[in-house]
């Protein structure tokens, strides 16, 4: 499998601080890639993105094929992990009642995806020129949007957007949305918290990530971009594009840092950072 990825998050122009992580790995074989939007005061949100980055990625540490009987129910293990890991420390650490986060993960190996999802954080796919948002959000305008309440652009502005309805360490038990499909060459995945989506419509998704130019700047175009736009969350994006399917890949250096295998690409982070993996 050939990978070429960017991974970067942002404070933005409103925020005192970053509750959003990341967490980015490939090598030749395999990637997994997750993006997690924390909520809750006193740093609360931070502690709960972290987690479920650290402890979703440890969980999958052995998962090297999405393919395989078990990888599914792995990956939901992992997010009941994660969730419960975070709940009990709401419930015995006063300071951190209220806290939760998104997460969204995608696992890439032997010509296949993986998802597991929980929350408003999104996953997109760019083939041939269509742009496809895997993800369904787990939020109150979405569900109206369902209920046919709402259109989507009028859930876009709406005052309860930014109201989810399923998080990880809200409560002792969560069930993450899971979906696989097949990988093709020129595939372009977006990982991406609402601080992106909900500054960028897809059109302008769309524009960034049909360019012809390298994830990196894809990445610091859409982050850009939703700055100049007012900047008003987090902002956290991951872009890779997929380069070859068959065989054994290689991993590449583009125009950012490299990182591989050995462990040095692995990021848990909230500080805005590039990390890029070709």
């Amino acid at each position: 499998m050939d990978l070429s990825v960017a991974a970067r998050t942002d404070v933005g122009r409103i925020r005192a601080g970053n509750e959003d992580s990341l967490y980015a790995e490939a090598d030749q074989e395999r990637g997994l890639f997750i993006v997690a939007d924390g909520m809750g005061g006193h740093a609360a949100g931070e502690v709960a993105s972290e987690m479920a980055v650290q402890i979703v990625s440890r969980e999958l540490l052995e998962v090297r094929d999405p393919t395989a009987d078990d990888a599914a129910p792995r990956m939901v293990s992992a997010i009941h992990v994660a969730n419960r890991s975070i709940w009990e420390r709401t419930i015995t650490e006063a300071e951190k009642h209220g806290m939760g986060t998104t997460a969204s993960a995608l696992l890439l190996g032997h010509g296949r995806y993986l998802i597991g999802h929980v929350g408003d954080s999104r996953i997109y796919r760019l083939r041939e020129g269509r742009l496809e948002q895997l993800t369904k959000d787990h939020s109150y305008v979405q569900e109206q949007v369902d209920a046919g309440f709402l259109t989507p652009d009028q859930a876009r502005v709406h005052p309860y957007s930014n109201v989810i309805t399923r998080c990880i360490g809200a409560n002792e038990r969560v069930e993450p949305d899971i979906l696989t499909g097949e990988l093709v060459p020129g595939d372009i995945f977006l990982i991406a918290s609402d601080g992106l989506t909900g500054m960028l419509e897809d059109t302008h998704l769309l524009r960034y990530l049909g360019a012809s130019t390298t994830p990196g700047r894809k990445v610091d175009g859409m982050i850009s971009e939703a700055n100049r736009r007012g900047g008003l969350d987090n902002i956290t994006a991951i872009v890779i594009h997929v380069r070859g399917v068959e065989g054994v890949g290689a991993v590449r250096t583009g125009e950012h840092p490299s990182f591989g295998p050995t462990g040095e690409f692995t990021r848990f982070g909230r500080t805005d950072e590039h990390k890029t993996v070709n």
